[in-house]
């Protein structure tokens, strides 16, 4: 695809050009937490917090299954951190100190990081769930996305179904684009239908932490 010349458009061989030479940052501190990306030696953690979650986890995240090993943990943790220095994907915990609370991050689609879309994808820890911690997260991301990343849009995927999720992406102040009949398949292999939300960086003003 060749950019236009026509006002407000993308020239995209420049944009591909800082792309290749973009350095992803590594961590964002807000309100009482930190994201983070992973690194060598966070297995541990990443697995206390998944199999202390997975009732909780399993409802909504395909990939959450019980006893997760430290082994596989920590070759999860490394494999996120390669992806994350590669600009191949941005994988986050949300820490409180040692403790990780959450995984987040910026998710490319397939058109790649030049095009500076990104989907923000999360999951809670069970002790934190309903106790305003995603919304703050997104809130977080946003607020990080559009000032120190080079992020054009980024956007939200929920299942319909999970009302959770919904609400949160509306209190951090994104909007609700429309709605997906029968795009995915839920965790038990029914059909899923899928609610869109996003926010652009020209539409976007800062938030502060509550």
């Amino acid at each position: 695809m060749e950019a236009q010349e026509e006002s407000g458009s993308v020239d995209l061989k420049a944009t591909r050009s800082l792309m290749d030479t973009f350095i992803p940052p590594l961590e964002y501190h807000y309100d009482t937490f930190t994201l983070r990306a992973y690194r060598p030696g966070d297995g541990a953690a990443l697995q206390h917090t998944v199999n202390a979650s997975y009732e909780h986890l399993r409802q909504w995240m395909i990939w959450a299954k019980p006893n997760q090993s430290l082994e596989e943990s920590e070759a999860i943790c490394r494999r996120f951190a390669g992806q994350y220095h590669l600009n191949q994907g941005f994988t986050l915990g949300i820490w409180r100190g040692d403790a990780l609370v959450g995984g987040t991050g910026y998710h490319l689609p397939k058109q790649g990081l030049e095009h500076g879309n990104a989907e923000i994808g999360m999951w809670i820890a069970a002790h934190e769930a309903g106790r305003g911690l995603g919304t703050r997260t997104l809130r977080a991301l946003l607020d990080w996305g559009f000032s120190e990343w080079p992020w054009q849009r980024l956007f939200w995927r929920c299942d319909t179904r999970n009302l959770a999720s919904a609400h949160t992406a509306q209190k951090a102040g994104m909007i609700r684009e429309g709605t997906f009949r029968s795009d995915g398949i839920h965790v038990d292999g029914t059909r899923r239908d899928t609610h869109l939300f996003a926010r652009l960086r020209t539409e976007y003003t800062p938030q502060p932490p509550h």
